[in-house]
C-alpha cells in the first residue's frame, strides 16, 4: 500500500485516510488530538494510553465536570475537594483529561514546579484549558495556578489509595 506524508509528519494512505502515528493502523478513529494545539494523530486506543499516562504524570486525574443539559433546573454547587472540603476549580487539559486547580493564582515562587499550571483560552474563546508549565522556568513573581493537591491542607491530598 502506498502512503503519502501530510503536515506534522502525519501519514495517510492513497485514499487520504489518516494513519495512527503510534501503531500505524488506518481506522476510522484516527484523528488529530489536542484541544489547543496538535499533539499527535492517533487512533482511539493509542490516544487513551498516551493521554492516561500523561494525566497520571501530571496529576490530571479528576473526573470530568458533569454537563447538566438544557432542561436541568437543579442548583449546581461549585466543586469542592473530597479531602478538605475547600472550593476547587475543574478544568480540562489539552489532552482531554481533567485537573483540580486552586481557585486563585499564586506567585510561581510559592508553588512547586510540578504543580504549576496556566489557564489558556481555547481557540474560539469558548472554554479555558489548563496547561501544565513544562520546559520553561516561570519568573518568581509570575502568576501561576497551583494544582489543588499542592495547597490542600489534608494530609491525604494527592495520595493514591493502596490497591
Amino acid at each position: 500500500m502506498a502512503f503519502t506524508l501530510r503536515s506534522m509528519g502525519e501519514a495517510a494512505d492513497i485514499t487520504g485516510r489518516s494513519r495512527c502515528q503510534t501503531c500505524g493502523d488506518v481506522v476510522p478513529g484516527v484523528r488529530e488530538r489536542g484541544r489547543i494545539r496538535l499533539l499527535a494523530v492517533l487512533c482511539d486506543a493509542c490516544w487513551n494510553v498516551q493521554a492516561n499516562a500523561l494525566a497520571e504524570e501530571e496529576g490530571a486525574t479528576a473526573p470530568p465536570r458533569g454537563d447538566p443539559g438544557p432542561d436541568d433546573t437543579r442548583w449546581i454547587e461549585p466543586p469542592v475537594c473530597p479531602d478538605c472540603g475547600a472550593p476547587i476549580e475543574l478544568y480540562p487539559t489539552n489532552y482531554d483529561r481533567w485537573v483540580r486547580l486552586a481557585t486563585k493564582d499564586q506567585p510561581a515562587k510559592d508553588v512547586p514546579p510540578a504543580h504549576r499550571w496556566r489557564l489558556v483560552t481555547a481557540p474560539g474563546g469558548a472554554e479555558r484549558i489548563a496547561v501544565r508549565l513544562r520546559g520553561i522556568v516561570a519568573l518568581p513573581s509570575e502568576p501561576v495556578r497551583p494544582a489543588h493537591r499542592a495547597v490542600c491542607p489534608s494530609p491525604d491530598a494527592g495520595v493514591d489509595p493502596v490497591t
